[in-house]
């Protein structure tokens, strides 16, 4: 019997909030595709079934020291340190806040496994299905799928709850990602009606 665990990546205040110094990336798209609502429902649905969140945050120390300033994706940090681990920019936005005893995973890369305690999590829970949510969909959604799948995880992406900077982008991304997952939607992977008879 197969064993899903919810992953929510990177939706914090800097990237999906309307104040994150760096939402103009993908903000747009959030609020087009109703990311946060979609988010949030899958966040509700898998706590109902008693499927595992596990949150996904990008972070740094206070020294900065880890942010990766040679990347041209990165690129040299903002002065502010804006993604300072503990500042508003770092913590899950508002409407899919963690529940206390959920885990947070920090991360200072695209990948969640680079030097993380993820797959260790996954691992001992006997996780082996990972349901995808989050932004950005071509960068830390299609990394986690890949890697996931090289890690013998199946995975599923709920692409409904996942956006870039446009539909282009996301049209893209959703042809990448049917290579290594199953592309679906929160409401076919959580289905509402499924978890009220239950």
């Amino acid at each position: 019997m197969s064993r899903s665990a919810l992953l929510v990546l990177d939706m914090v205040n800097e990237l999906v909030h309307p104040d994150g110094h760096y939402a103009h990336v993908s903000l747009k798209q959030v609020a087009a595709r109703g990311v946060i609502d979609r988010t949030a429902a899958a966040i509700e649905r898998a706590r109902a079934d008693g499927i595992p969140v596990i949150y996904v945050v990008l972070g740094y120390s206070s020294h900065y020291e880890d942010w990766p300033a040679a990347s041209s994706l990165f690129g040299p940090p903002d002065p502010e340190h804006r993604f300072t681990l503990g500042s508003w920019g770092t913590q899950v936005h508002e409407r899919l806040t963690p529940e206390p005893g959920e885990d947070i995973v920090v991360k200072q890369r695209v990948s969640p496994f680079y030097c993380t305690n993820l797959e260790f999590l996954l691992r001992s829970r006997k996780i082996d299905t990972l349901l995808l949510t989050g932004v950005a969909t071509d960068l830390v959604v299609l990394t986690t799928a890949r890697e996931a799948h090289d890690r013998d995880f199946a995975v599923q992406v709920l692409e409904d709850a996942t956006a870039t900077g446009d539909e282009e982008l996301q049209d893209a991304a959703r042809l990448m990602l049917a290579r290594t997952a199953v592309v679906t939607s929160v409401d076919q992977a959580l289905p509402e009606a499924g978890r009220a008879a239950a």
